[in-house]
């Protein structure tokens, strides 16, 4: 065999002059292998306006055969004449698995195994038929590659298609395969399921073997998969996850993610409405609970503040996901660099410029603190597994917004990135099992939610998305018909209302109440679901005398944070002036029991103390 064609090289010009390899008497698992060349497309694929033939989801296409279906009695291979990918950081025997990028291909030698994943595939009759492109070293989010070129987005050609596994979820999304593999670090594999309108399956971590693929993070590792039909879904599933017990017999519960739905450009009507209405119509579903998913990890991961910003005033719920994609970056770029420093540093490979600032990033990042790292991953996981248990599931946002347009200059807004890291770094961090699930679309650009379960439920969370996949698809249908309010750019408008508070804040310096009461007014015009908005204005309602308003205030505020303690104490003030001295003490103890410290507080408490007697 030609050495290119062995190591998924190709030749130069267009499609229609490829060079094609057939190779007789290579067996491997007793198939004869049918090589195609590599396809040069680099700037070719970026220049040029017309969709090419697979859509740029290849890197290199070979077919290898599965494995031969045994006589009978023996049972129908499960996925006997269906066809799959991998993207490009799995193992082929005989071919250099190129991790997104030539100079790690050009420095490492062809695989002496097949990655484990793709060999079960093919035991069960999958037919493989290629390797597809992915963001350089499983780094981005855009689904772009400088020396491959960027895969066209089937759901829409003039958007990313997300990453870092684009490749892959473009050959299913375009009905290039009926599956595809990719391995999820940070979203690898549900970001672009999101962006390209299919389903996809993370698996929980361990639970699928990872031995063939390339590393990034092994510790956040996971081997996903890519379908456009439900069933072919739960299908592989049964082929890479070991065998469970039990079935959809027990109740399930459903836990709506309040607080990420909150930072959604999407109408419940599109979204949140869709499954709570499709459960409705199927049987063996507790009524929803709805939750704040930012404020439940805050109190069940005591080491997770070590990693907040307290100096930072961020929307309610998301100082606890911050701080998660904080510890969730941090334990990649500590493994990477572990894996791979020395290899960058010797080999200085041509990146792209997104990937290159990852990759800078990682190889020159401290290793202090590390243990604390591996010690929020674990409470993560009990955490979640005290929620959910053995029959809940987690329902968020997949993304935090649409992905950017091809053509467009700007790359993704800090913020962007840092709920879109927050979402994914729930499943991420503690390992558990995640299906990504379309819902049509909104303004043109793909929507889909996430159904999250606890680690090691994967068959249980993969037989309720085939179970409920019929209705929600109906409930899809119903709501695209709908028509709703245009969202607001919440992005500006949260802007806009922090500014607002600020500016609230130095009219209540200057002792301006009335000042503060309408900046802060104006904020929560904006935003109604801060609750630090409201205990600042019930502030200035108190210096105005304003009680029963400063009262009112004070309970929104407790709505939005039951943990309050600023709301807590000013509610109690205001109850106090009214007389109410029995319901004051109440709110100042509440206080108390979540800052035993506070000086108001205990000075309050005596004062009431002293009332009552």
């Amino acid at each position: 065999m030609d050495s290119s064609a062995r190591s998924g090289g190709g030749g130069t010009g267009g499609y229609t002059s490829t060079r094609v390899w057939i190779v007789a008497g290579v067996a491997i698992a007793g198939a004869i292998v049918f090589v195609e060349a590599a396809r040069c497309r680099r700037r070719w694929l970026r220049d040029r306006s017309e969709v090419p033939p697979d859509f740029g989801a290849f890197c290199y296409r070979f077919e290898i055969a599965p494995a031969p279906q045994p006589p009978p009695p023996a049972a129908r291979q499960l996925l006997s004449g269906l066809t799959f990918a991998a993207s490009d950081n799995f193992e082929i025997e005989g071919y250099v698995a190129g991790f997104g990028n030539p100079d790690w291909k050009r420095t490492h030698k062809a695989a002496t195994r097949t990655a484990v994943p793709v060999t079960m595939l093919q035991k069960q009759g999958g037919t493989y038929v290629g390797s597809t492109v992915m963001d350089e070293l499983g780094f981005g989010v855009s689904g772009g590659n400088l020396h491959n070129g960027t895969p066209i987005n089937p759901a829409s050609s003039s958007l990313f298609p997300g990453g870092s596994c684009s490749g892959s979820a473009v050959a299913v999304s375009a009905q290039l395969v009926d599956f595809a593999l990719g391995t999820d670090t940070t979203g690898d594999v549900r970001i672009p399921a999101c962006f390209c309108g299919v389903l996809c399956f993370k698996s929980s971590h361990g639970v699928v073997s990872t031995l063939g693929t390339i590393a990034n993070s092994q510790s956040l590792d996971t081997i996903g998969w890519f379908a456009r039909d439900p069933s072919v879904l739960h299908r592989v599933g049964d082929v890479l996850l070991p065998a469970a017990t039990g079935g959809l017999t027990q109740t399930r519960q459903l836990f709506f993610a309040d607080d990420c739905f909150q930072l959604l450009k999407v109408p419940n009507e599109k979204t949140v409405n869709v499954i709570e209405n499709a459960i409705q119509t199927l049987p063996g579903y507790q009524p929803p609970k709805h939750i704040n998913i930012g404020e439940y990890i805050s109190s069940h991961v005591p080491s997770l503040k070590d990693f907040c910003e307290p100096t930072v005033e961020m929307l309610e719920g998301m100082s606890a996901l911050k701080a998660l994609s904080t510890v969730m970056l941090l334990l990649q770029r500590y493994e990477f660099k572990t894996n791979h420093k020395d290899w960058v540093n010797t080999v200085k490979p041509k990146l792209g410029l997104d990937t290159s600032t990852r990759v800078l990033q990682a190889v020159n990042s401290k290793s202090d603190n590390i243990k604390s790292l591996y010690i929020v991953r674990n409470e993560l996981r009990a955490a979640l597994k005290n929620l959910l248990k053995d029959t809940g599931i987690l329902v968020l946002p997949t993304t935090a917004g649409y992905p950017l347009k091809r053509n467009a200059r700007q790359r993704l807004s800090p913020g962007f990135e840092d709920r879109m890291s927050a979402f994914v770094g729930i499943a991420t961090l503690s390992g558990c099992c995640q299906a990504v699930i379309p819902l049509g679309s909104h303004n043109d650009h793909p929507i889909s939610l996430s159904l999250l379960a606890a680690h090691g439920s994967d068959k249980f969370l993969l037989r309720n998305v085939l179970y409920m996949f019929s209705s929600i698809k109906e409930q899809v249908v119903l709501a695209s018909k709908l028509v709703t309010a245009p969202v607001i750019n919440r992005d500006a408008d949260f802007g806009a209302a922090e500014l607002l508070k600020e500016k609230g804040n130095s009219a209540f310096k200057g002792r301006k109440w009335s000042k503060a009461v309408e900046f802060y007014s104006d904020a929560i015009k904006l935003n109604g679901t801060n609750a630090t908005y409201y205990c600042n204005r019930a502030a200035a309602y108190l210096e105005l005398g304003r009680y029963k308003q400063a009262e009112a205030d004070c309970e929104q505020a407790l709505l939005l944070d039951k943990k309050n303690v600023k709301a807590y104490l000013r509610r109690g003030i205001a109850r106090e002036a009214v007389l109410n001295h029995q319901e004051a003490l109440q709110d100042i103890r509440h206080a108390l029991a979540l800052e035993p410290q506070n000086k108001a507080g205990l000075l309050a408490e005596r004062r009431l103390q002293k009332k009552l007697r």
